[in-house]
């Protein structure tokens, strides 16, 4: 009989454990999530998605721990991104981290005006109507600016102190890519001017049009290649940097990912570091911050980099002054 009892009581014992198990587990918050919108592809933007997850970390969330990401990849293809975001609203998502240039802002924006969105721009976002100012941007959006635009000049004349005989440089810009690309061209143009040089715009909206394009630049022999801050073209950087090298074109490029793989010359904000600040914005609106209460960030990191061995490979002996302002020389 006694062992009887001790049974009952056993049983009785690991039911309610079982039942408080089950009451806990009901009462622990849902995992928040996070709708991340590219319009790129995954294949060549992996690395910047590795930054804002840093970002996160940064704040306490860790992907599969205590925060789940979904990712919306466009592959390039804009006209994709409405659905995409749309897609994300509909998933009730938290946040969404608009990324690879202002059409997922746009896309982003147009979809939501509730759900907050952290942004990476790559231009003046209250220019842009993106945001109503920078210290206080209201609504639901919030982010960084990286001055992919604003440092157009700043690097035709690091061009040119590495090139001192240049006269013509070729420039390559999206057309797809129409506000950026006018404000890009228009402070290059101006710079161009301003230094004695002729600048002459090339449009490239896929692979084959920069095919296309250096097959033309091997027939008008510019002095140097610009190449503008686009995200489609970062995408294909290592198609462009070996183009340049076939053809002995000195270039320069707005980020560091093109010189990590054989390009001359970089100058621009860093992207990574950027792409880290929204994943802490991320987390900062996670723990409960209004997107309308944190500012727009500037970026304040900015690097020089130099590949000496592209140089000496176009016959190129790089200034000491221009290497002692680099931030990085890949050897």
């Amino acid at each position: 009989m006694l062992d009887l009892r001790r049974r009952q009581v056993i049983t009785l014992l690991g039911g309610a454990a079982a039942t408080w198990s089950l009451a806990a587990r009901a009462q622990q918050p849902a995992m928040p999530v996070i709708g991340y919108l590219s319009s790129q592809s995954p294949n060549t933007f992996s690395h910047l998605a590795a930054a804002f997850r840093l970002g996160l970390s940064d704040i306490g969330f860790v992907e599969g721990d205590n925060v789940t990401i979904v990712y919306r990849w466009a592959e390039n293809q804009m006209d994709r991104l409405p659905a995409l975001a749309t897609e994300l609203v509909g998933r009730q998502v938290a946040v969404i981290a608009a990324t690879g240039g202002p059409a997922s802002i746009l896309a982003a924006k147009a979809a939501t005006t509730t759900i907050p969105i952290v942004f990476i721009a790559g231009d003046d976002p209250v220019k842009r109507g993106i945001v109503a100012s920078l210290a206080r941007p209201g609504g639901n959006l919030t982010g960084a600016n990286f001055f992919g635009t604003e440092l157009s000049a700043k690097r035709l004349e690091l061009l040119r102190e590495l090139l001192p005989a240049a006269t013509r440089i070729a420039v390559l810009v999206n057309p797809g890519n129409a506000a950026v690309t006018e404000n890009m061209v228009r402070d290059v143009e101006a710079a161009a001017i301003a230094m004695g040089l002729q600048s002459k715009i090339v449009n490239v909206g896929a692979s084959s049009e920069i095919e296309t394009a250096f097959t033309t630049f091997v027939r008008e022999r510019p002095d140097a290649l610009f190449v503008s801050t686009d995200p489609m073209l970062t995408a294909r950087r290592v198609q462009t940097v070996q183009l340049a090298a076939r053809h002995a074109i000195p270039a320069i490029y707005g980020e560091r990912d093109y010189t990590e793989v054989g390009g001359l010359m970089s100058y621009g904000a860093s992207l990574a570091d950027a792409y880290r600040q929204i994943g802490v914005y991320a987390g900062r609106i996670l723990k409960g911050v209004k997107a309308a209460d944190l500012p727009v960030m500037q970026s304040t990191k900015f690097e020089l980099v130099i590949n000496v061995p592209t140089a000496r490979m176009l016959g190129l002996t790089v200034p000491p002054g221009l290497l002692a302002r680099a931030d990085e020389v890949i050897e």
